[in-house]
């Protein structure tokens, strides 16, 4: 297995679980979703939103674009920014976006090719105005460990909402499906 097909693997991974965890979060109540919990961003609510925007914005990023925001996301903080966009307030809403997502992601790792992993890439921080460059590659392996990391965060919090038939998460458990 060369990079690109590891990387391609990781990414397989991380949408997989986010499938996964969205199935279980719909099965959630709105109490349940919103509950606030001292971990993560304070709910599993605002952790898949805050996942998803994370994606949104890397992808955006690897694309050219160094200054990239969800649509609907930061208005109220960034004065005169009316971007004209809602947030996204129900878990289909989220679903019917991540899918979208997801086919961006799936089109943007097939055509990435090794001789691309070196390139730096400009982004800058719309809140605070600092501008780095980050190797394509570091950001392509950061977007799968967050989400492993936000993931464990979420995972902690379905099981204090009382959630007894967790998601599958682990690679290894997506690898055996594959192979049953």
């Amino acid at each position: 297995m060369d990079a690109i097909d590891l990387v391609r693997r990781l990414h397989q991974h991380r949408v997989w679980v986010n499938l996964n965890l969205l199935n279980t979060a719909s099965q959630l109540t709105d109490s349940q979703l919103r509950a606030v919990y001292p971990i993560g961003q304070g709910s599993v609510w605002k952790s898949l939103v805050h996942l998803y925007a994370a994606e949104y914005v890397w992808l955006e990023t690897l694309l050219g674009d160094e200054e990239p925001l969800v649509p609907g996301d930061l208005p109220r903080m960034i004065p005169g920014n009316q971007q004209g966009h809602s947030p996204i307030t129900t878990i289909d809403e989220l679903r019917q976006k991540w899918i979208a997502l997801d086919h961006r992601w799936e089109a943007y790792l097939k055509a990435l090719v090794q001789d691309r992993l070196e390139d730096l890439v400009p982004k800058k921080f719309s809140l605070t105005g600092q501008r780095v460059v980050t190797r394509r590659s570091d950001i392509l392996l950061h977007v799968c460990t967050h989400s492993q990391y936000t993931t464990a965060q979420i995972m902690n919090m379905l099981r204090q909402a009382g959630v007894t038939e967790l998601p599958e998460v682990m690679l290894i458990s997506m690898a055996r499906l594959e192979n049953s």
